[in-house]
């Protein structure tokens, strides 16, 4: 009879699951079991002793563990109490109790301290909102070196032009600079994921561009809505042009600027876009360079998009 391999478990997974702790989907838990991708994603924080660190979904505390050996203190974020648990009873009578603050919470929803540096593993399922969390997150951190799902990655970095390049590429790059450090496979992480892993760098602008960044979304939103399309055709839906209107006429009011009476919204966008030279460009194709140039045109006819 042949025999059957047993697939190796690490100690620390044996030891959750002889305590009946199932990860759990919902959370999006897949722990990173591979010693040499954790260490790497330390090695390319760039720590120093003094540092804060700020981790969420540590889970079984396999990097908490070595970021508490090279930092000063580690915040960590976890949504499921039994982990939360299972770290806390790691670190009970060594050296690192008093290293490790313990959020159990949804980081979400959670007002987060001041840190220097986020290294983290993060749930897939919450990488957008955390992103700009941590983006629009003052004071200043010094940088952050996060796993996510691979095309989510490509999208953070891509340039005008690629096929993944969207509103979160414009968006991302507009408050940070963003480096693509490594692949990472499914293999290495238990349960494994549907979908391959990379590890990326953000290292946010300081000082941030000078600009509101609810506008600046706002537009951007629109710019997107289909990228394939010109501008020109992106501002001639209805809703926009509504929206346009609307926001031109409480500027003009808190102005107290009068509105011609056969002010017609469609000719005036119109007029604005082919003044800039944007009518005809694309989305896909342009840089954050043209999307404030874009962004000023409005502003200085009185639109705005918040």
């Amino acid at each position: 009879m042949p025999k059957v391999r047993v697939a190796k478990k690490s100690r620390t997974h044996q030891d959750v699951q002889k305590q009946g702790i199932n990860f759990n989907k919902e959370f999006g838990q897949h722990i990173l079991k591979n010693p040499l991708v954790v260490n790497s994603m330390i090695e390319k924080s760039a720590l120093r002793p003094t540092d804060v660190v700020l981790e969420v979904g540590p889970g079984t505390g396999n990097m908490t563990m070595k970021l508490l050996e090279k930092t000063k203190k580690v915040i960590a974020c976890e949504i499921d109490p039994r982990l939360a648990a299972e770290l806390q009873k790691r670190v009970q009578g060594t050296p690192f109790q008093t290293k490790l603050h313990l959020i159990v919470g949804d980081v979400l929803r959670t007002d987060l301290p001041f840190f220097d540096i986020c290294v983290a593993n993060l749930p897939y399922q919450i990488s957008s909102p955390f992103v700009f969390k941590l983006l629009l997150h003052r004071p200043f951190f010094r940088c952050a070196v996060l796993m996510f799902q691979r095309e989510f990655a490509q999208r953070l970095v891509a340039k005008p032009g690629d096929k993944l390049y969207c509103r979160l590429s414009v968006n991302t790059q507009l408050l940070a600079r963003v480096d693509h450090l490594m692949k990472v496979s499914k293999n290495n992480f238990r349960p494994p994921p549907k979908v391959e892993s990379s590890v990326v760098r953000i290292e946010p602008r300081n000082p941030p561009p000078p600009i509101n960044f609810q506008e600046w979304d706002g537009l951007v939103r629109i710019c997107f809505s289909r990228k394939n399309k010109t501008i020109g055709a992106s501002f001639k839906y209805t809703k926009v042009l509504e929206l346009l209107e609307k926001n031109y006429r409480t500027h003009c009011s808190l102005k107290s600027v009068p509105v011609a009476p056969d002010f017609d919204v469609k000719a005036k966008v119109t007029e604005i876009l082919e003044k800039g030279d944007f009518e005809k460009k694309r989305a896909r194709t342009m840089d954050i360079d043209d999307f404030l140039g874009l962004l000023n045109c409005f502003n200085g006819e009185g639109f705005h998009f918040s």
